[in-house]
């Protein structure tokens, strides 16, 4: 296959993803990075709006993860039903009309209506074309993976941004462009294919129930693990760096820079995973997590450790999705299990660290977080020695090789 940009042929001998389909889902990340990004930012008008208190209003993000589950168990139950193309078209509709609602909303009651239907639409993108990135480039998944997720960071940064240049009384009608980016998206869905090849077997790869079990509980907590870190950090590093003597521009700027790192990191990951397995990275990850958040402890070293966090942390997601679908081929519902896994960690975990910090002291959060990461460490061991990935590069020099990845 030449280097096209599309996805790997299936025996049919059309690619899942055209070049067109593949820009076009890069873009729906933006878009759902910017939606996921954009409550916050919004809650000042909406109390205004609405006469609400700021806790009522954060519930337009609960509504919003909550909708973002249920799309993606729903995405999973009808893969078997309805073909790609119909599953990405509701999800892209459901986004629109709740991004619709929810600007255009008289009540509070229907506005989170509204984000209960975006975070419908949400679930099944964020789930559909991960799956579809994961099984559609052969070698180039993980690298592929990182780059669509890398348009994810992109879009959260932008729409904040967006809000903080409009002002947040303009929320709906910056809701309502994202409602209509995902309607113009439709017209690119002939490039997706209708249905995936079924998958074959990988050499090496476990084939019993007794082995294939632990190998999703283990990714299960992975994903869990590694989105608790994340959540933890980006929700308590301005609280830790202010009690550690910094101001709360600073705090907020380092925060920002965070949320960057993760960013940069998946773009920076896609050509490293073009050479190196996707056991190693998860192992050097959970590493560099463990070894930034000890870093962390030292009041003069935080801001700038906590960046090395957020470029630790971001291969993560997009580098072991394709590796599960290698490790565990026939389990169909395995990508559906992680992902909803790491929805429910990034809501449950910042409410119950919250718990813990309130016993002892908020100075203690990088080392509350260091244990997590050293968890998910030892896991990454695991999956190392019982999940070999057979289907992926296996070191540096498979770039080297005539039947090696071909370039992006």
């Amino acid at each position: 296959m030449t280097a096209t940009h599309e996805a790997e042929l299936p025996e049919g001998g059309k690619p899942l993803l055209t070049t067109v389909a593949i820009g076009a889902s890069c873009l729906a990340f933006v878009v759902i990075g910017a939606l996921q990004a954009l409550y916050g930012p919004a809650i000042p008008a909406l109390r205004d709006e609405f006469g609400i208190s700021p806790a009522v209003a954060g519930l337009s993000l609960s509504a919003h993860f909550v909708g973002a589950l249920l799309g993606v168990l729903i995405y999973h139950l009808l893969r078997g039903r309805l073909n790609n193309r119909v599953l990405l078209g509701g999800s892209y509709v459901l986004m629109a009309a709740g991004a619709a609602a929810f600007a255009f909303s008289p009540s509070w009651a229907l506005a989170l209506a509204g984000t209960f239907v975006i975070g419908l639409g949400f679930g099944g993108i964020d789930y559909g074309l991960n799956q579809l990135f994961a099984v559609g480039f052969g070698h180039r998944s993980t690298a592929m993976l990182n780059l669509l997720n890398g348009h994810f960071g992109i879009g959260a940064i932008a729409g904040p941004a967006l809000i903080g240049w409009l002002g947040a009384d303009s929320y709906p009608e910056i809701f309502l462009g994202t409602g209509v980016i995902s309607l113009l998206i439709l017209v690119t869905l002939g490039g997706v294919a209708a249905r995936e090849p079924a998958p074959a077997p990988a050499e090496g790869a476990p084939a019993g129930g007794a082995r294939v079990l632990p190998i999703i509980a283990v990714f299960i907590g992975v994903y869990v693990l590694h989105v608790a870190i994340e959540t933890g950090v980006g929700g308590w590093e301005p609280t830790h760096l202010e009690a550690v003597g910094y101001g709360a521009a600073t705090a907020a700027t380092a925060t920002s820079a965070y949320w960057a790192a993760m960013t940069v990191g998946r773009f920076v990951a896609a050509p490293i995973s073009l050479r190196w397995s996707a056991p190693s990275i998860l192992l050097v990850c959970c590493v560099g997590m463990a070894g930034f958040l000890l870093l962390a402890t030292v009041p003069a070293l935080a801001p700038y450790a906590y960046f090395g966090v957020g470029l630790m942390i971001a291969p993560i997601f997009p580098t072991c999705l394709p590796w599960l679908n290698r490790a565990v081929p026939g389990v169909g519902a395995a990508g559906a299990y992680v992902i909803a896994a790491s929805m429910i960690g990034g809501v449950a975990f910042p409410p119950l660290l919250g718990a813990v910090i309130d016993t002892m002291d908020v100075k203690t959060v990088p080392l509350l977080l260091f244990l997590l990461a050293v968890v998910c460490g030892v896991l990454s061991l695991w999956l190392r020695r019982n999940a070999p990935d057979p289907g992926g590069v296996s070191g540096p020099r498979d770039s080297e090789r005539t039947d090696a990845v071909t370039p992006l």
